[in-house]
């Protein structure tokens, strides 16, 4: 609601229209008049900055976007935008086609440069057809003026909604990739193994913890094997971790046994002073499914094959 109009002469002499609608918000009839003006020329110019905007977009793209799928996105983004300069309430709509823009780009490995593009470009596709048609046109250049801050602030906000995609993306392959590194494969009846390959820290032992402890409760196994052959070092945190698993597999009732202490890891926890009290170590994983073998009752006999050769003589 317009409270009050003022009457301000310019430099120039010239009567300017001053409307104040607001505490602290002043709205010259000028700059509302460039506003609209750029409006018109965005609904009556639709096809012809749409073509340039799509050529402008999938340039540094090199062909791996389809062209009918970026004319798809960008004619709609335009379409709501079109809409949010007479209604306010569609703002939202063209942020949520905003942010799924950049999702689909974060997800086929697009930088954030060229997601960027496909939202500038819009400026650069206006400003052409003002300098081509309407050059030295106040009303089309303060227009733009207005236009290029808006679409300034949707390019930021296309970057933020890239960026927390990247970031979901990342934290999902790094959760699919502790579900592979760390796999738990039945031995034996009875008897489950968790092979260790690479960096044990705190997220990776939480999965570890939880996959052990899920596999305990599916089959019922009473021993469980901890091979860290594949863990490049050994130091107290590790050992920690080590511990807490170990420390969670007996609530359950299980016993564990770790294996894969090579003399190099020995050393070093001895020279860390680490302490695995009375949990049963081995040096490979044969020496601990053999040892949780014999716990379980099952008898393993080393038979050794005898070959025998006969030849056959002819009389």
């Amino acid at each position: 609601m317009i409270l009050g109009v003022l009457s301000v002469a310019s430099p120039e002499n010239t009567v300017l229209l001053v409307a104040w609608v607001g505490p602290g918000a002043v709205l010259t009839v000028q700059e509302n008049t460039s506003r609209h003006h750029i409006e018109r020329l965005l609904r009556d110019n639709e096809d012809g900055i749409l073509d340039r905007w799509v050529q402008i977009s999938n340039e540094p793209l090199l062909g791996r976007v389809n062209e009918s799928e970026t004319r798809r996105e960008l004619h709609e983004i335009y379409r709501v935008l079109l809409q949010s300069l007479s209604r306010p309430e569609a703002a939202s709509e063209l942020r949520g086609l905003l942010a799924e823009l950049s999702r689909n780009r974060a997800r086929q490995g697009f930088t954030p440069s060229e997601t960027a593009v496909s939202v500038y470009g819009l400026k650069e596709a206006v400003y052409e057809l003002i300098g081509a048609e309407q050059e030295g046109d106040e009303q089309a250049l303060r227009g733009f003026i207005w236009l290029s801050r808006t679409i300034d602030g949707l390019g930021l906000y296309t970057f933020e909604a890239y960026s927390a995609a990247r970031d979901k993306i990342i934290s999902d392959q790094t959760e699919q990739l502790l579900e592979l590194s760390t796999p738990v494969v039945k031995l034996w009846e009875g008897i489950v193994s968790v092979p260790l390959v690479g960096t044990l820290d705190s997220a990776r032992t939480q999965v570890v913890m939880e996959k052990l402890l899920q596999t305990l409760v599916d089959t019922g196994s009473e021993y469980a094997v901890i091979d860290i052959t594949g863990v490049p070092a050994v130091d107290t945190q590790v050992a920690q971790h080590l511990l807490k698993t170990v420390m969670a597999a007996r609530l359950m009732g299980a016993h564990c046994v770790i294996s894969g202490i090579r003399p190099q890891i020995a050393h070093t926890i001895v020279t860390l002073g680490i302490e695995f009290g009375d949990i049963v170590t081995k040096a490979t994983l044969a020496d601990a499914l053999a040892y949780a073998l014999r716990k379980s009752g099952v008898e393993v006999v080393n038979k050794r094959r005898t070959r025998l050769a006969i030849r056959a003589e002819e009389a």
